[in-house]
């Protein structure tokens, strides 16, 4: 692995922490827009494809931020934020004075604003910025980015910012806004996307042509953003995972311990968690969030092979 010594300083450098599907496509975004990006992921593999389009791998995050005038993390929750930051190898020590780390991991409002309290003993600006859009829109560096925090944190992330984003909402001053913005847009696409399996498989067991079901659907009222983006991989028998049923599990899993302390019923959200949860326990957790369909098939009994459980007129 290469160090990260011959990348451009100054504010042509950036760092890109967590090169999975979402943070190898912002990666690529911004060696496109002509920064020179340092990358570091857990995956030594990741950080070698990172390698072979062009950018800089580094053994740390440190190492990654070091020079770097904005650090861009890309993980799953808080706990890894922190574990980016604070730990072991963590790049907080070594950004420079005056850059700015943009944290797009999903986490409790609560959580960003103690992490952004403790970086600004560093010197450094936090930059509450989830992400959305998938990893076709990472790829394409057109995210929709939810932003938040100080404007001198805003200030020294926009370029970086502009060149993996189609649109970035700057949703004020306080850290904690967009954060908490993201959770509530993922409540409506986790339980989006378990309905939309759950319409399909309903569908099935009535021996409909899906494909006619997803036309008909997508040009009417009960189309939704995830139903015509997550149901062609159903038609297709295609659970590559463009984003894992893990994920839910995660981000609903927050949601609902945000609305137990705070005493806000989230009904809806409870049940399509369990969705996940048990097409997670199935052994689909690594697997597209579209796998919600086949949990149902199997509990259905539908020959137990989701192919055949897309020919309805066997059935």
């Amino acid at each position: 692995m290469s160090d990260t010594s011959n990348a451009r300083s100054g504010g042509d450098r950036v760092a890109v922490i967590g090169l999975g599907s979402m943070g190898a496509g912002m990666a690529r975004s911004l060696l496109r827009a002509g920064f020179a990006v340092a990358g570091f992921d857990v995956n030594p593999a990741a950080v070698r494809m990172f390698e072979d389009g062009g950018g800089t791998g580094a053994s740390s995050p440190a190492a990654a931020a070091a020079e770097a005038s904005a650090v861009i993390s890309v993980v799953l929750n808080a706990a890894q934020t922190e574990a980016v930051l604070f730990g072991d190898g963590g790049c907080a020590a070594a950004m420079p004075e005056g850059s700015v780390f943009i944290s797009s991991a999903t986490m409790a409002p609560s959580a960003a604003r103690d992490l952004a309290a403790r970086l600004g003993d560093f010197g450094v600006h936090y930059l509450d910025a989830p992400i959305s859009g998938g990893a076709q829109r990472a790829a394409e560096g057109a995210l929709t980015i939810l932003a938040s925090g100080p404007p001198a944190a805003m200030a020294a992330a926009e370029t970086v910012l502009a060149a993996m984003a189609a649109k970035v909402f700057r949703l004020g001053e306080e850290v904690g806004t967009a954060a908490g913005l993201k959770i509530v847009n993922q409540l409506l696409a986790g339980v989006h996307i378990a309905v939309a399996c759950e319409a399909m498989a309903f569908a099935n067991a009535h021996h409909l042509d899906l494909a006619t079901v997803y036309d008909v659907i997508k040009n009417s009222a009960g189309n939704s953003w995830m139903f015509e983006n997550r149901v062609p991989h159903i038609l297709d028998h295609d659970y590559t995972p463009r984003s894992a049923t893990d994920i839910f599990v995660k981000d609903l899993g927050i949601v609902l311990d945000i609305a137990r302390a705070d005493r806000i019923p989230v009904p809806l959200a409870s049940t399509a968690l369990q969705s996940f949860l048990m097409t997670s326990a199935a052994g689909m957790g690594r697997e597209d969030d579209a796998s919600v369909f086949r949990l149902y098939e199997r509990i259905r009994g539908s020959r137990g092979d989701e192919t055949a459980a897309l020919r309805p007129n066997d059935h």
